[in-house]
């Protein structure tokens, strides 16, 4: 089911003569896992940063449902609604894993009695165990840290996961649990996943691979 649709999307930055997207038409369903990549410099991570609701098209629009989310509210947009994870993890540092996922499910208000015991089960669909989810984040390596940021991600119940290079600090090993993961999330949770990549190996787990090339969708 069609989830999210960008219709003509283009984005320039202010006082630059050059846009940086160029009437992107693209749709993406529920329960698949989308890959976008290209070359640095297509315009990969300022698509992924408008479909977080970190910045608003200069033309076009990106619907939700049907609704454009320019016009929604874009703090509740991505608290509830999608979930971003981002290359450098952007944990809280000196709190633990549990910690770090029941303040993104406090955000998105969906805290209640039962809030620790689903914050160690998210956790475990990830593959942190209690013993590591009440660790500080420091204390985990950077493949855990990037389980955390996944399971902190998906805490708020949003429908969609939006990740920026989700694997790039990662080894081999960490890289195929990562994408094994959002696999089982897109077709086991129904959640709709674009992961923005440069590995090759990723895109090998997608559903469809969107490819990107001077700020414009290029033809498989």
């Amino acid at each position: 089911m069609e989830l999210l649709m960008l219709n003509k999307v283009s984005y320039q930055y202010e006082k630059t003569e050059k846009p940086v997207l160029k009437d992107i038409t693209c749709a993406f369903e529920t329960g698949r896992l989308y890959c976008v990549t290209g070359a640095s410099g297509a315009g990969k991570s300022t698509l992924l940063s408008l479909i977080a609701g970190l910045d608003i098209p200069t033309s076009g629009e990106i619907l939700y449902d049907g609704q454009d989310i320019a016009a929604v509210n874009r703090d509740d947009w991505r608290s509830k609604k999608i979930g971003v994870i981002f290359q450098s993890y952007n944990l809280l540092q000196n709190a633990t894993a549990t910690e770090n996922v029941l303040l993104s499910m406090n955000i998105a208000g969906n805290s209640n009695s039962n809030s620790l015991s689903e914050a160690y089960e998210l956790l475990s669909q990830v593959g942190i165990n209690k013993e590591k989810a009440n660790r500080k984040i420091l204390k985990l390596s950077g493949g855990e840290q990037q389980r955390v940021a996944i399971a902190r991600a998906i805490a708020g119940g949003s429908p969609i996961l939006a990740a920026d290079e989700p694997t790039g600090n990662l080894d081999g090993n960490n890289e195929k649990a990562i994408m094994e993961i959002f696999q089982q999330l897109a077709h086991d949770k129904k959640k709709c996943v674009i992961v923005v990549t440069h590995s090759q190996e990723a895109t090998t787990y997608a559903d469809e691979v969107i490819m990107m090339q001077n700020g414009c969708l290029k033809e498989m």
